[in-house]
């Protein structure tokens, strides 16, 4: 079988450009770091967005996957706020499944504030079991039929809501550089000389709870940063030494 030259071991499918970001980006530099091929592709543009414009969060976006160390980035350019978990949409996305074949998919929150969170968590979800069904066709841009396939594991990121993680990510050396691709995007969160209206998003505040976030988090493991994910399906472990991380102080 001819190797597939876009294969990612990881790939981040989210609503909106920083979504990936705000929850995963220091577990996405730390697979990056370690040679692995990570992508993402955002599901929308971001359109709807009170501050900035599409063009501001293409070219935020770029330089944040330099910044994270992404293989690849792309846009599903499906309608912000608008999207549904239906045939077109799940072709769609399968279609980004087969053209990459991650291992793994982190995507966004089961439910959250913004409804676009919990709605692109189902989407991808359904969009990751049906691209596993040879009988459902799709094509490549060159209008080749794509193998079918199924990734091996779907992980949610916490984003607005504080819920419980299954498992948590220690990103202690990672943080400083994820913080950096955050501020990347510069038209959507605080900027002490900005003319853009002031929002839920665009305040220190909002900045300084993602510390804090990722700080308990950390605490919780015993490191000073973590990133939290959700496994609707219980992960398994080849062994309790699977679990010798981190010692028990």
């Amino acid at each position: 079988m001819k190797m597939n030259e876009h294969k990612l071991h990881i790939l981040a499918i989210a609503a909106h450009p920083d979504d990936v970001e705000l929850g995963a980006g220091g577990t996405l530099i730390k697979h990056a770091r370690m040679g692995q091929n990570v992508g993402v592709l955002d599901l929308t543009e971001g359109e709807l967005g009170t501050r900035g414009s599409v063009a501001d969060r293409y070219n935020e976006a770029a330089k944040a996957a330099k910044i994270m160390g992404l293989t690849t980035r792309e846009n599903a350019q499906i309608r912000d706020g608008f999207f549904r978990n239906d045939e077109e949409h799940q072709k769609r996305i399968i279609h980004y499944i087969r053209k990459y074949q991650p291992e793994i998919i982190i995507t966004n929150a089961p439910e959250d504030r913004h409804p676009d969170h919990g709605r692109g968590f189902e989407l991808v979800r359904d969009a990751c079991f049906l691209s596993g069904l040879r009988k459902i066709e799709t094509f490549d841009a060159a209008g080749n039929a794509q193998n079918a396939w199924r990734p091996k594991r779907i992980f949610s990121l916490i984003q607005d809501r504080q819920l419980e993680p299954t498992f948590i990510v220690d990103i202690s050396v990672e943080f400083e550089q994820k913080m950096e691709a955050i501020l990347a995007y510069s038209s959507q969160f605080y900027q002490a000389n900005s003319d853009e209206p002031i929002t839920y998003i665009a305040t220190q505040n909002f900045i300084d709870q993602i510390k804090y976030r990722d700080a308990l988090l950390g605490k919780k493991i015993g490191k000073q940063y973590g990133e939290g994910f959700i496994s609707v399906n219980i992960p398994g472990i080849s062994s309790l030494d699977s679990l010798l991380y981190p010692e028990i102080a």
